[in-house]
C-alpha cells in the first residue's frame, strides 16, 4: 500500500490524530490509490498513514457514516464505488452548502484567513499551469480547510465534507475530461470574492465553482 503524502504545514491545519488520519486516508481514496472495491484493512492503513490504529479506526467510522467506505457481508470494509449519474445530485446539494459557507466566510473571516484563501487559490493556478495534479489537489484541500474554519459554521462544514471528498475522487477518476486551469480560476474567483468581504459576490463565486463541476460531470456522463 502506498504511503499517503502528508499535507504541507499550515497554520489552519487540523491537530487531532483522528482528523489527520481522516485527511490522509481521504487522500488515498480521492487519488484512487485505494480504488473502489478495495478491501480496507485497519492495520495496513495505520502503517500506510503513519498513525496508530485508534485514530485510523475513528477515521474509518466517519467514512462509513458518509458512505465513502462500506461494510459488506463476508468482505468486511471496502472502498465504495463511484456513481456517475448520482454525482450531479452531489453537486446540486453541495451548491447550497457552498453558497452558505462562502457567505459566512465573507462575513467572518479574519484578515489572515482572507489572505491565506487567495494564496491557496494562487497555488492552484500555478499547479494547473504546470499540469501538476497532486499539487493542485493539495492546494485545493488547503483552501477548503481555511474556508471551513473562516465560515465558523460547523453544521454546514460537517454537511459539505462528504460531498467534497466525493468530488475530489470523481475528479481523479475522470480527470481526462476536466480543464484544470478553468477549475483553478473558478476557485480563485471564489477566494477573491470571499476575501473582499462581499457576501453576494462570494455566493456568486461559489456558484461559478459549482457550475464548473456540473459541466465537468455532464461531460463525463456524455462521453
Amino acid at each position: 500500500m502506498t504511503r499517503a503524502t502528508p499535507k504541507a504545514p499550515l497554520n489552519f491545519a487540523k491537530e487531532r490524530a483522528a482528523d489527520v488520519a481522516y485527511d490522509r486516508i481521504e487522500t488515498l481514496i480521492a487519488k484512487l490509490e485505494l480504488r473502489p472495491g478495495t478491501p480496507v484493512v485497519e492495520a495496513e492503513l495505520a502503517e500506510s498513514v503513519g498513525l496508530g490504529r485508534t485514530p485510523v479506526r475513528e477515521a474509518l467510522m466517519r467514512m462509513i457514516s458518509i458512505g465513502l467506505v462500506t461494510q459488506q457481508p463476508r468482505r468486511g470494509l471496502v472502498v465504495s464505488g463511484i456513481d456517475v449519474l448520482e454525482h450531479l445530485d452531489v453537486i446540486e446539494t453541495r451548491r447550497v452548502l457552498e453558497r452558505l459557507i462562502a457567505s459566512c466566510s465573507a462575513r467572518r473571516a479574519t484578515p489572515t484567513q482572507r489572505k491565506a484563501l487567495v494564496e491557496s487559490a494562487m497555488r492552484m493556478i500555478k499547479a494547473a499551469e504546470k499540469g501538476n495534479l497532486d499539487a493542485y489537489m493539495l492546494a485545493d484541500q488547503e483552501l477548503d480547510h481555511i474556508n471551513h474554519l473562516a465560515c465558523a459554521n460547523r453544521s454546514a462544514v460537517n454537511a459539505v465534507l462528504p460531498l467534497v471528498v466525493k468530488c475530489r475522487r470523481f475528479w481523479y477518476a475522470y480527470q481526462h475530461e476536466g480543464e484544470i486551469l478553468v477549475g483553478a480560476r473558478a476557485h480563485l474567483a471564489m477566494a477573491e470574492a470571499i476575501a473582499s468581504g462581499n457576501e453576494a459576490a462570494a455566493m456568486k463565486g461559489a456558484d461559478k465553482l459549482m457550475d464548473y463541476l456540473a459541466t465537468f460531470t455532464r461531460r463525463v456522463i456524455d462521453s
